[in-house]
């Protein structure tokens, strides 16, 4: 395994004290950094005895990956776990600064898509609810993981089951689109996943020149002219 790499190592900071804030911060750190649809919703009455309403902020899009369910340290365990796991050796071959574009492109563009989702859910008449965690970003490292070392052998904790990081990528990326269709697993953002996972190949494809993106053309030959 390779050692912490600092943009992991980072993430892994922000995502722990993150985590200690909402112990002592309560509800307001949730309700104003957590992912909200678009829109206006009763939040609770304020100190000045106002209710007062929430809604989708732009720093959300980002803010929403550092907040856990307080009262759930598996969520906060395992996507550490996944990112401890997976994103030094993806930070290795990237590089310090791509890699933290592509994680934050992943997350930003996981929250983009539960946040269409969400506000759709609630523009139909649904119960509004906010979005917390990171695991937009651990879907893109995952799917990174699975693209660049498709070979590796990668072994799941339940059920213990060893397998290929390509297999492992296509099991979470099928599951995670079942679920999400067909709405069950109530509770886990699954487009939320889907889209750090699409975020990140359309990010990988990019840098590439791969489809859907033109390969950049490199400049054209210097000639020296010799008398």
């Amino acid at each position: 395994m390779n050692p912490l790499t600092p943009v992991t190592k980072y993430l892994l900071w922000a995502m722990a004290i993150g985590f200690l804030l909402q112990q002592f911060m309560g509800d307001w750190l949730l309700v104003n950094f957590e992912l909200w649809p678009w829109g206006d919703f009763p939040a609770g009455i304020g100190a000045d005895g106002v209710p007062f309403t929430v809604g989708f902020q732009p720093w959300q899009l980002v803010s929403y990956g550092f907040l856990h369910d307080p009262k759930s340290f598996s969520h906060l365990f395992f996507n550490g776990l996944a990112l401890y796991q997976f994103g030094p050796r993806i930070e290795y071959s990237l590089g310090t600064r791509r890699f933290a574009s592509y994680f934050f492109t992943c997350l930003i563009g996981a929250g983009i898509c539960q946040l269409l989702v969400t506000s759709l859910m609630a523009g139909s008449g649904a119960e509004a609810f906010p979005t917390i965690g990171a695991s937009g970003g651990i879907y893109g490292v995952l799917l990174a993981y699975g693209l660049m070392f498709p070979h590796d052998r990668v072994m799941l904790l339940i059920p213990p089951i060893p397998m290929s990081a390509r297999t492992l990528v296509i099991v979470f990326g099928v599951i995670e689109l079942v679920l999400g269709v067909t709405g069950t697993a109530a509770g886990i953002a699954h487009f939320a996943h889907l889209g750090g996972m699409l975020f990140g190949w359309l990010l990988l494809r990019y840098w590439r020149g791969q489809p859907p993106f033109s390969r950049r053309k490199p400049p054209p030959p210097k000639f020296r002219i010799v008398s």
